[in-house]
């Protein structure tokens, strides 16, 4: 964690708001949340703004955007190959799950495309799942939008007050003690996703 930080850090502004904007539509549209969750690199960017190296009302546009229209890309390529992208190898090896969020689609329709923007494999496959399905697009959108305004501004909040948090830390007590105090932010934030993740599992329909 601390060497991307540290990667981004060392980017000038522009330069990181393309990498966060990359990042987070390469997830929806092209699986790479697979590898790398689009939440981190905007939590990530959120630090940077909260230690005043970035904007944190454009950092949170460019999450926002980079969303929506990752998702409509990936609403495409589903619309466009259909289910034949279930077959591909990186979904073969998470059959179940692909299943759990086939028939989420099937039975919530676009609130699902909301929900799902909150879970990090679910954000990478339900675009593609509801352009497979026919999704009417209008109604997709409408989800999208919400989704994706509700995530990247939230996200890019939470990564802006943990930076924000390490610099009034750092200035009172010392860099040692910052630097425990961001671990134990890190840690609670890894914490909180797996049980989010879990619950969402758990509330997956099963096939």
């Amino acid at each position: 964690m601390d060497a991307i930080v540290n990667w981004l850090s060392g980017l000038s502004g522009i330069v990181v708001y393309v990498v966060v904007a990359a990042l987070v539509f390469a997830e929806d549209a092209l699986f790479v949340g697979f590898v790398i969750p689009g939440e981190t690199a905007v939590v990530l960017g959120g630090v940077l703004a909260g230690q005043d190296r970035l904007s944190v009302w454009w950092l949170a546009l460019v999450a926002v955007l980079a969303a929506v229209s990752g998702d409509s890309v990936g609403y495409a390529i589903g619309r466009r190959i259909g289910s034949g992208l279930l077959d591909t190898r990186p979904l073969r090896s998470r059959r179940e799950r692909v299943e759990r969020a086939r028939e989420m689609v099937r039975r919530w329709g676009p609130q699902a495309v909301f929900l799902g923007r909150f879970v990090a494999f679910l954000r990478a496959l339900i675009p593609t799942l509801a352009g497979a399905a026919r999704m009417e697009y209008r109604r997709f959108l409408l989800f999208n939008m919400l989704g994706g305004v509700l995530w990247g501004v939230g996200y890019t909040l939470l990564g802006y007050f943990a930076g924000t948090a390490y610099r009034q830390v750092e200035s009172a007590v010392g860099g040692v003690a910052a630097a425990v105090v961001a671990a134990a932010v890190v840690i609670a934030l890894v914490v909180w996703r797996v049980r989010a993740h879990r619950k969402a599992a758990g509330r997956s329909p099963r096939s």
